[in-house]
């Protein structure tokens, strides 16, 4: 099992606090720093600096961090135009030496279209723009070089495109697409996926859903992909430690203990527990604190090492 570190910049993060918390996390050895991609804090509070751009951010700490693998859960097929997107992720992907992924999907909050003039279509044509997106995306780092890419859809339209620059992985950088939909989720998963991510669920509904991709896959004739979950992290060394930790993100500990990975060190290795049993291999950890670089050196040393 290997666990990634997952941050909310959004909710109020500095460039500088997030290269500190992504530094922290390579050291220690994480296997990946993931950022949302968001442009507003979700909720009520104290937005701080406000929100960074994902892909800037991400192309900064290619250049800041030399190991950890770098990412975004998940990047709005409303906010990128496909192209410039694909040209995006290929750069900060040759800048980190290969290090990069791409988690994405079909946007959902509506607010931050409205408050950044982005449109929001609905759900139905986000959708279908979510998946002609993916098409260009893959087409355009797999075209052999000194080839072009064209691409006719309903919403897009690319032309003789010079495909450049390509990512320095190959054949691309690994695609990421989480959600519980039902049909259209697990079928896009099967169709352009390296990993399905369930975010933030229990395990008996993850189970469900890494049933449903399963399927998906099997119908689509392919080999199974990697599975993962996010869930909330608070771990304590005592009670005391684990009260303090929750109240300092404005978080009920009871709420969770019951639906996140909180509790001491032994009962968080438990919970991973049943999400390997259910086929996962990874678990995004969703920090909410990026100050409390202790919360990692904890989860670090008495998680991580019994994983």
């Amino acid at each position: 099992m290997k666990l990634r570190i997952f941050t909310e910049p959004q909710q109020g993060a500095t460039y500088e606090e997030l290269l500190v918390v992504a530094r922290t996390s390579e050291r220690l050895g994480f296997d990946a720093f993931f950022r949302s991609d968001h442009y507003m804090r979700i909720g009520a509070g104290d937005p701080g600096p406000g929100s960074t751009d994902a892909w800037v951010t991400l192309a900064g700490l290619a250049r800041e961090t030399s190991t950890i693998r770098l990412g975004t859960l998940v990047t709005p097929a409303t906010f990128r135009l496909p192209g410039p997107l694909a040209i995006s992720v290929a750069q900060v992907d040759r800048m980190s030496g290969g290090r990069v992924e791409l988690g994405m999907g079909t946007g959902w909050f509506d607010a931050e279209h409205s408050a950044y003039g982005i449109p929001f279509p609905p759900v139905g044509e986000r959708f279908a723009r979510f998946e002609e997106q993916l098409e260009i995306l893959t087409g355009l780092w797999t075209t052999p070089a000194g080839k072009t890419f064209s691409f006719e859809g309903a919403h897009y339209r690319l032309a003789d495109s010079p495909a450049l620059p390509k990512p320095a992985q190959s054949p691309r950088p690994p695609i990421i697409i989480g959600g519980f939909g039902a049909r259209r989720t697990p079928r896009l998963a099967a169709r352009f996926a390296d990993e399905y991510n369930v975010p933030f669920r229990t395990p008996e509904d993850t189970a469900a859903a890494f049933g449903r991709v399963r399927e998906a896959c099997e119908e689509a004739g392919r080999s199974p992909m990697v599975l993962s979950a996010a869930q909330t992290v608070c771990v304590g060394a005592d009670e005391a430690e684990l009260a303090r930790r929750a109240a300092a993100t404005g978080q009920d500990l009871a709420a969770l203990r019951a639906g996140g990975l909180a509790g001491t060190p032994a009962e968080v290795v438990e919970k991973i527990g049943r999400f390997a049993e259910l086929g996962a291999e990874r678990i995004y950890l969703q920090l909410l604190d990026l100050d409390d670089l202790e919360h990692l050196e904890l989860i670090a040393a008495e998680v991580m090492r019994q994983l």
